[in-house]
């Protein structure tokens, strides 16, 4: 390939020779602020339930109730709907039974581990 180039108002003409390179694959892609030097999980197990509560998995707000006091529920059934980092987490009823009592209302600020509805 030939290129033409001004130097100071001197035109030059160069041969370049052009290689063609075989692009290397990527590597292996690191997201996180320990660039893998320590292994971070990527599914997190947290029990929604405990002995007679239903508990929050995660820290956020309660965005919606499904269900009310005395209500019976499926095993399965979406019960409310946390609210975090703008991502909706459907809570579910871990067996059948009877609601007893709802222990947040909507807007709510909850943590991980607070119990939420009561059979």
């Amino acid at each position: 390939m030939k290129l033409k180039v001004t130097v100071n108002q001197t035109e030059y003409e160069i041969d370049v020779e052009v290689e063609d390179e075989k692009p290397e694959g990527l590597g292996p892609i690191i997201i996180g602020v320990n660039a893998g030097s320590n292994q971070i999980p990527t599914k997190a197990s947290v029990s929604a339930v405990s002995s007679n509560a239903v508990v929050a998995p995660l820290a956020g707000s309660v965005a919606r109730i499904l269900v009310a006091e005395g209500d019976e529920i499926e095993a399965g059934q979406v019960m409310l709907i946390l609210e975090a980092m703008k991502m909706e987490t459907e809570i579910t009823a871990p067996s059948s039974g009877t609601v007893a009592r709802i222990l947040v209302a909507p807007g709510e600020a909850v943590q991980g581990g607070q119990a939420l509805i009561e059979f």
